[in-house]
């Protein structure tokens, strides 16, 4: 592969270095009150801009025939909305005995509350032939119960850290996440022939508005000289994320893969993806929220913006083993 495309394959990822370090280099562009105006043009406009975006694109129309196989549905979204936060919460009880920076800690757990994405766990699971119509439900089901599910979880979780009234989160999720969603829904209703024929770039709009959220969000770290991150806890917090996502794949596939799970090789594929990956296009707006205003906002950003790209980095590298085993399987449970 080229570096012309490879650069247009990873050109979010190099968007993400490049806006944290203009943020490094010109932080008063974006901080409240700044020439870019955040507290208006992202707490309010861009994070409308992404739900709208996200209700438009979502294919809810095609979800009828993956519906009934509700164990499958069970499963992913009490793994990743109940099992998930909760474990992360008992690790991080022995990690808090570390050197590792509290805030990144902290982070750690606001992964844990995310719901699935709407697109990678899909793109990996078609990738090795698994269930797609079932990694698209959880996707798109996820979405729309993270609205709700993951706000709470952050609360309850990290309740104290929230400089913002429950009732005016609640408030402003509803007007920026709520309200675009269902406009976007409704808009597709009547424009669903135009945009299956068209195919608009819903993705990489989503991404360049989020681009901008992450902007914003790091120009208030680095005006506030008092915040500091050591390399080390960084360095750390990347070996945890990794081990978190292989350790809970790993249990995943073996508990997916019993005789008595019921699920067969793609429904597997589909659990592991779905159940693992985290959503940046929804969490970094909804951290956005909860913790408006709050200055180390950005540090409990980070290891989301790891998981992301971790996520998708491991999915890949792994995608050659998956697809050999589901092929094996898929052969010895072939009648001869």
């Amino acid at each position: 592969m080229g570096l012309i495309a490879r650069v247009r394959k990873e050109w979010f990822i190099i968007g993400i270095v490049l806006v944290i370090t203009c943020a490094k280099l010109a932080p008063s562009v974006g901080v409240k009150g700044g020439p870019l105006r955040p507290e208006i043009t992202i707490t309010y406009v861009a994070v409308s801009v992404i739900f709208f975006n996200s209700g438009l694109s979502l294919k809810t129309e095609e979800l009828a025939s993956a519906l009934m196989h509700v164990k499958l549905h069970f499963f992913v979204q009490t793994f990743t909305l109940v099992f998930f936060p909760i474990a992360i919460w008992l690790l991080l009880k022995v990690l808090a005995l570390t050197p590792i920076n509290a805030w990144l800690l902290r982070g750690l757990q606001t992964v844990a509350c995310m719901p699935p994405p709407v697109s990678s766990a899909v793109i990996l699971t078609k990738s090795v032939g698994g269930n797609e119509a079932a990694a698209i439900f959880n996707s798109a089901f996820g979405s729309f119960l993270g609205i709700v599910v993951t706000p709470l979880l952050l609360l309850v979780f990290l309740g104290s850290s929230s400089s913002v009234p429950f009732t005016s989160i609640f408030s402003q999720l509803f007007m920026t996440v709520v309200v675009p969603l269902i406009v976007g829904q409704v808009c597709r209703r009547f424009l669903r022939e135009c945009l299956d024929r068209r195919k608009p770039p819903f993705g990489t709009v989503s991404s360049v508005v989020l681009l901008m959220i992450i902007y914003t969000t790091f120009c208030d770290t680095f005006s506030n000289p008092s915040i500091e991150l050591d390399h080390l806890s960084l360095l750390l917090v990347v070996f945890i994320i990794f081990s978190i996502q292989l350790s809970f794949m790993a249990l995943i596939f073996f508990l997916s893969t019993r005789k008595s799970s019921g699920f067969s090789a793609a429904d597997s594929v589909a659990i592991m993806f779905c159940a693992t990956h985290k959503s940046l296009t929804l969490g970094i707006p909804m951290l956005k929220i909860v913790f408006e205003g709050y200055e180390h906002l950005s540090l409990i950003s980070v290891p989301l913006l790891i998981y992301h790209p971790a996520q998708i980095l491991l999915g890949s590298i792994l995608l050659p083993s998956i697809k050999t085993w589901m092929t094996g399987r898929q052969k010895t449970l072939s009648p001869i």
